[in-house]
């Protein structure tokens, strides 16, 4: 049996890696309350995303927003997954690991494949096109399903108020589509106008 060339063990060697990020915890639910969902499950979630919504983001490359999307999170297998609305994060210290993550493991990769796609990570990051304006506002819309499916979720289990809310996930997903953010706050004001008649 031939050995695998030096460029097949360490595209293998990647993807076996990348079998780490099924182990990273979010903060969000699963909509039965079972369990928190896992980095994985989330981009392969936003995935479905992106092809289920592209209507609401016409122009953008659609097979190019699910790159980005699909190596977003990567660098969570060495930096961890920080929750926004955790208080006191220091964001120069988890742009740092993330920094460093992406070097190591976009790295595992023969240089102009492991170059391409932390390619993909930085442009996701920057969120300057508008493949990845869309992919950055999935990114924020999807944990705010999540957390109306779970009549609060996360939200109240950080005492997060409907202006922190807005603030945080509005500008990006309104720029990456102003249909979907117009749904979305429709929902989130539901959501806590609800809360304030039950009070």
């Amino acid at each position: 049996m031939t050995a695998p060339s030096d460029a097949l063990s360490r595209r293998l060697s990647f993807l076996a890696e990348l079998e780490k990020l099924k182990s990273v915890t979010r903060q969000s639910r699963l909509v039965d309350g079972s369990r928190n969902e896992n980095s994985a499950e989330h981009s392969w979630h936003l995935a479905m995303f992106a092809m289920v919504l592209a209507p609401h983001a016409p122009g953008v490359d659609v097979g190019r927003v699910i790159e980005l999307l699909l190596v977003h999170d990567i660098v969570e297998i060495d930096a961890g997954d920080v929750p926004y609305h955790l208080a006191g994060k220091d964001l120069a210290k988890i742009a740092e690991a993330e920094n460093a993550a992406a070097a190591r493991l976009y790295g595992l990769l023969p240089g102009a494949e492991g170059q391409r796609l932390r390619a993909h990570w930085d442009e996701f990051e920057a969120a300057e096109t508008p493949e990845a304006r869309f992919a950055k506002g999935l990114d924020r819309l999807q944990p705010v399903l999540l957390n109306l499916m779970t009549d609060g979720g996360t939200w109240d289990d950080f005492a997060v108020t409907e202006e922190q809310v807005m603030a945080r996930c509005g500008p990006p997903i309104e720029g990456a589509s102003p249909d979907l953010w117009a749904a979305a706050t429709d929902l989130i004001r539901a959501h806590f106008a609800a809360r304030r008649a039950d009070a």
